[in-house]
């Protein structure tokens, strides 16, 4: 357990900050898991506007330094790929 004041501090940042990432990572995860239900039932428009929407959050994660820029980079590669195959 922390002692200083400061390293309470840190403590409650890393807490907030921890709540704060997760909850992004969780509203990306369900655009994924959108979009490849849409590329699951064939909805290339729907799958595309999906896309449209997942990229630019997932970069801004990238950004942020919560995933990874490779990571990312990934998996919107693999999405895009996943959709020029149905077309």
């Amino acid at each position: 357990m922390a002692n200083l004041s400061s390293s309470k501090k840190m403590v409650r940042k890393i807490i907030k900050r921890t709540e704060r990432n997760k909850s992004l990572k969780t509203n990306v995860r369900t655009y994924i898991r959108k979009l490849e239900e849409a590329i699951d039932a064939g909805k290339i428009n729907e799958a595309q506007d999906f896309l449209k929407i997942v990229q630019p959050k997932l970069m801004k994660l990238a950004q942020k330094g919560i995933l990874h820029k490779k990571n990312v980079s990934r998996k919107v590669s693999r999405l895009s790929k996943k959709i020029r195959s149905l077309s």
